[in-house]
């Protein structure tokens, strides 16, 4: 994590004639679940190397980003100093978390941030619901949760830094709703919410598919897609339930909304203009894939 410098070092600093940078880069680690869908869905691989290229390309010498690709780390100390750590991989019962949860807790527990992305949210219920109940201030709970996909109209918290310079958007992904947050939302701020439509209450493109009473019933209501907490040990929590296809990452508020938070949850502070990258082209998007694409694109 990062160390500020001593008073007398700064001191140092001043009379050898070197400038005091105040901080060591923030360091955030992306792990990357292992092949999932086919191409253009559930890219762990690809999304994490891409956030860290645009991390980069946004902090510059302000953030020190690794990727461990294809399943959980091998390293014990993988998250050693860790600001944040970002799990982007398949979830439920199979979610690699559930016999790492006293690494993770570790790391958590000397004020690591932790954000779970899409499928990351899920877990069982039980010891890991508890624990990410505990880290992120909710959970996706099978046969309580819904996961359509549906085009989410933007609604976004402007209080919250995460959303700095974002512009609002309309993305179609598989974004999932009524999550199984704390008793009466304790200490959970919304970052991104949306209204599903019909379709996106019906179950009709969910699994497993629906409908679900208590689903339906709330037609009308703006549903939490995007959440944050900040913890009582100083760490802070993020779940964020899109990102299913890996093309979204080209619409420039999506994606300026998942580095701001990223950002975020490693206690980085997010500039009035949030974090301005490029827009990938399609070869940027296609690179580090784990599928080859079914239908190539016309050039």
């Amino acid at each position: 994590m990062r160390k500020w410098f001593l008073a007398p070092l700064l001191s140092l600093s001043f009379l050898f004639g070197g400038e005091a940078t105040g901080a060591d880069p923030a360091k955030i680690v992306l792990v990357a679940g292992g092949k999932s869908h086919g191409w253009g869905a559930h890219e762990f691989n690809a999304g994490c190397l891409l956030m860290q290229a645009h991390l980069r390309e946004a902090l510059g010498d302000k953030v020190d980003v690794a990727v461990h690709r294809d399943g959980w780390p091998e390293a014990p100390d993988a998250f050693e100093g860790a600001d944040a750590v970002v799990l982007f991989m398949d979830g439920g019962g199979g979610h690699p978390i559930n016999k790492h949860l006293d690494q993770v807790k570790a790391a958590v527990d000397k004020g690591c941030g932790l954000m779970c992305m899409h499928y990351a949210v899920e877990v069982p219920v039980g010891r890991s619901g508890k624990a990410l109940m505990e880290w992120i201030g909710g959970y996706y709970e099978s046969g309580w949760s819904i996961n359509p996909h549906w085009v989410a109209d933007s609604k976004l918290n402007r209080d919250h830094p995460a959303t700095r310079g974002v512009e609002d958007f309309a993305v179609k992904d598989e974004w999932y709703y009524n999550m199984r947050f704390r008793e009466g939302k304790r200490g959970v701020t919304s970052i991104l919410e949306a209204v599903p439509d019909e379709e996106a209450r019906s179950g009709s493109t969910s699994w497993p598919r629906g409908p679900k009473k208590h689903i339906v019933d709330a037609a009308g209501r703006s549903e939490v897609l995007c959440w944050s907490v900040e913890r009582e040990d100083g760490g802070r929590g993020v779940g964020f339930t899109g990102a299913h296809f890996h093309a979204n990452f080209a619409d420039d508020g999506f994606r300026k909304l998942v580095l701001n938070t990223v950002a975020w949850t490693a206690g980085i502070e997010v500039p009035e203009g949030g974090l301005t990258t490029h827009r990938p082209t399609e070869e940027e998007l296609d690179a580090n894939q784990d599928f080859p694409e079914k239908n190539p694109r016309k050039k």
